[in-house]
């Protein structure tokens, strides 16, 4: 009985796009309502309920109506980081327009809440019927951009009601998505309303085509762009030549717990192949304290290191901001968060020319999938393989080089994006006003 109440109240789901958008907004107040009453005990909550407090107001503070505004929306940290070089190139190319930056989770906005190159920098607020509406007629924008993943259906309909261009870049679409079900209308209709999608791979091209879904660009990822520019705008960290010398030296970025007991594990037997340098995704004191405790070598701390420290064999990055910088030392890098949820940045390392390290769940990562067809990156699952793998690039020049050479290429083949997108857009909206 329950599987057949299911069955029916599926199909009439799928039948009832009504029903569907109802269940939708219903999901959006319980959520809303969730976060309010855990935010007492849950720092992440409390940041996500009190930045949404007196938005209206924040918003009429830096715009007006007479103000051209692009509004440009990120879910987090890393779709900020594709969005970024796209705000940067309207800025430079056309500073008249006002830039209007969203974020839906704490973790992008505490970040980048100062970013000088956005107007006005809020949170969204919860995608309600009356909460779009508000918000679209406060901002009036001459056109908007969601980055990537971002889908809220009383925003989207919104913009369609009031003719306002949407666009969505940096894209990338997978079968198993909610979009590709049989129960999937819903949702395929937001996608609808967009004006134009910018889409990373043919795969996702090919799957919005199948869908009915036409206006879409093959463009890329504008990550590829971001890494390039912070390449070309790097900072010098002289602690870092001093530590490693003359030898070469291995950088785990953005590591996570099982990468460090992997990684510690073979320092531990073999310390002198290398220099080692961690960069912790956590960098708080306990997590440092626990970090330091895998090791039967000296180890010393950034923020404690001095010419005395020289003579350690790891060093711990113990703040946020140098990683991006700190590649360019490195002879071979590991990427943390593949024990995990899904990998960090590999394009950084990559772009440096480095062979690359990461753990096993990295199938949703495209530029992963790449570059290990392709012998520039090697996954992990186990200490034994991730000793064979250092040992072979350790061993083996040739190996080395051509991985390492790879690395680079791919960033350097796939950057591009940003003007193909900027190109697109330029000439189909801000033109129409300038």
């Amino acid at each position: 009985m329950p599987l057949r109440f299911f069955t029916v109240f599926i199909t009439f789901a799928r039948l009832n796009p009504l029903f569907m958008k109802v269940l939708y907004n219903l999901g959006i107040l319980i959520f809303s309502a969730l976060a309010r009453f855990i935010s007492p005990f849950n720092a992440k909550a409390s940041l996500w309920v009190r930045g949404r407090k007196n938005w209206e107001e924040k918003i009429t503070a830096a715009i007006n109506h007479e103000d051209k505004v692009i509004w440009i929306h990120c879910a987090s940290l890393g779709e900020f980081e594709q969005g970024r070089t796209l705000i940067e190139a309207i800025k430079r190319r056309k500073p008249v327009y006002k830039i209007l930056l969203t974020f839906f989770s704490p973790s992008g906005y505490e970040i980048r809440k100062n970013y000088n190159n956005a107007d006005c920098i809020s949170y969204l607020p919860a995608d309600t019927p009356a909460n779009a509406a508000k918000f679209i007629d406060l901002v009036r924008p001459e056109f908007v951009i969601f980055v990537k993943y971002e889908f809220w259906n009383n925003y989207i309909s919104e913009l369609y009601r009031n003719e306002i261009p949407l666009y969505l870049v940096s894209g990338i679409f997978r079968p198993g998505q909610h979009f590709f079900k049989w129960y999937g209308g819903f949702f395929r209709g937001m996608l609808m309303k967009f004006e134009r999608i910018f889409v990373q791979d043919k795969v996702s091209s090919d799957l919005l085509s199948l869908s009915g879904i036409e206006k879409v660009t093959l463009a890329g990822d504008t990550r590829f762009d971001r890494v390039v520019q912070i390449a070309g705008s790097v900072r010098d960290i002289p602690e870092l030549d001093q530590f490693r010398r003359d030898e070469k030296l291995f950088l785990a970025g953005s590591s996570w717990k099982p990468d460090e007991e992997i990684i510690a594990e073979y320092i531990n037997n073999f310390p002198y192949r290398m220099k080692w340098v961690f960069a912790p995704h956590e960098v708080d004191k306990p997590n440092i304290e626990r970090l330091e405790k895998l090791f039967k070598v000296k180890c010393v701390r950034f923020s404690e290191y001095g010419k005395s420290s020289a003579d350690a064999r790891v060093l711990i990055i113990d703040n946020i901001g140098m990683l991006s910088s700190a590649y360019r030392y490195a002879y071979i890098a590991a990427i943390g968060g593949g024990f995990g949820k899904g990998i960090h940045n590999i394009l950084e390392p990559a772009c440096w020319g480095i062979p690359i390290f990461f753990g096993p769940n990295h199938g949703k990562f495209k530029e992963a999938v790449d570059l290990l067809k392709e012998n520039g990156a090697k996954s992990f699952s186990s200490y034994n393989e991730f000793k064979d793998i250092l040992d072979l690039w350790l061993s083996d020049e040739k190996l080395y080089t051509f991985s390492a050479e790879i690395a680079s290429k791919y960033v350097k083949e796939n950057a591009g994006a940003t003007e193909i997108i900027i190109k697109e857009i330029f000439s189909k909206d801000i033109n129409r006003t300038s």
